[in-house]
């Protein structure tokens, strides 16, 4: 049976090009920044978001960690969207390694405003704790990778700024959000201080992501990234991957995007399915199961070859990526149509 996998894009594997690249990797220690490969891509993060320097790390949570490590401050609180990734999927690493609190604040679709931010901000009062960051993510996971306007992020950043605190920016999908968005990957960023972005999502590569920002931060980061066993000695077999994914895999995003609309208005037909078609901006789709279990959906659909994921009783994720062709995602739509769960 032909299997369509849905479940995430990070499912997605290297092509025959991209392994080539890495076979042909020049390779060095990076703990002594000797990895020209590694260095490469670093140059070409901080570039291509627009900041001073960047740190090749193993995964997005680490790059998101160090942040709140090295820019949070021990016994400081957070600001993050209640449903953001670092809140929920990251085994509160901010509180028990970097030793910060993350403080849920509510926003439509995922998106904060200056509005919710201000109702968690504490008097200047020596026994409470100091709000010192901004967290946001673009896209937002939970929200059907929803995108922060311009106007919105513009919103956040001249919020922060006016209290003196610092945005962080999970941008693990933030390609998929320039795209989306009309904006420039290095326009979205100058709206944060740090930021990370993912390799191993819709890109393509098997491993890593980017943590980019000043020269000063991502010395001490290099130190913490040190600190948490992230320190790679010839890492450039993985930044290869990552190159090659940053040079060819990008624009390629969008057929992703369409693929998703293309599935959205093939489940909207469903009676078992409630969508907002306004909803799919990217190549995220969560969906209601309009009264019948998430889980018995599923497994219904994984007997057509269709893997998915519940994100509730009665909710259900479908994820877009290379993984899936444009043919493959008209052949989900078919059994979609005769799916009687």
């Amino acid at each position: 049976m032909k299997i369509y996998d849905l479940r995430s894009d990070t499912i997605t594997c290297p092509g025959r090009e991209m392994r080539k690249a890495m076979y042909r990797a020049e390779v060095g220690d990076d703990v002594y920044g000797e990895d020209p490969s590694v260095n490469e891509l670093q140059r070409q993060g901080a570039k291509i978001t627009g900041k001073r320097d960047a740190l090749f790390v193993p995964s997005g949570s680490m790059g998101n960690l160090i942040a709140l490590y090295v820019n949070g401050g021990r016994g400081n609180e957070v600001l993050t969207h209640e449903k953001s990734h670092i809140l929920h999927y990251e085994l509160n690493s901010a509180a028990s390694i970097a030793g910060v609190a993350l403080v849920p604040v509510k926003g439509e679709r995922g998106i904060l405003t200056p509005e919710n931010l201000a109702k968690h901000l504490r008097p200047d009062i020596y026994y409470m704790p100091r709000v010192t960051m901004v967290e946001i993510e673009n896209t937002h996971n939970r929200e059907s990778g929803s995108c922060y306007s311009l106007q919105d992020l513009k919103g956040v950043w001249d919020f922060a700024k006016k209290y003196s605190l610092l945005v962080h920016m999970d941008g693990a999908r933030v390609f998929n959000a320039a795209l989306a968005s009309d904006l420039s990957v290095r326009k979205i960023c100058s709206f944060t201080d740090t930021v990370t972005f993912c390799l191993s999502k819709g890109l393509g590569a098997p491993v890593g992501s980017l943590l980019c920002g000043s020269k000063d931060f991502i010395e001490e980061a290099r130190r913490v990234r040190k600190l948490l066993g992230g320190g790679m000695r010839q890492a450039g077999i993985l930044a290869a991957a990552g190159l090659w994914a940053l040079e060819h895999n990008v624009e390629r995003l969008e057929e992703d995007h369409q693929n998703a609309r293309t599935l959205a208005k093939a489940l909207i037909e469903a009676p078992w399915v409630q969508l907002d078609l306004d909803r799919v901006e990217t190549n995220i789709i969560i969906f209601n199961t309009a009264g019948y279990r998430a889980d018995a959906v599923v497994q219904a659909l994984k007997k057509r070859g269709v893997l998915c994921n519940t994100t509730g009783d009665y909710s259900i994720r479908m994820v877009t990526s290379l993984a899936v062709t444009g043919e493959e995602i008209n052949d989900v739509c078919r059994i979609i149509r005769e799916l009687k769960p």
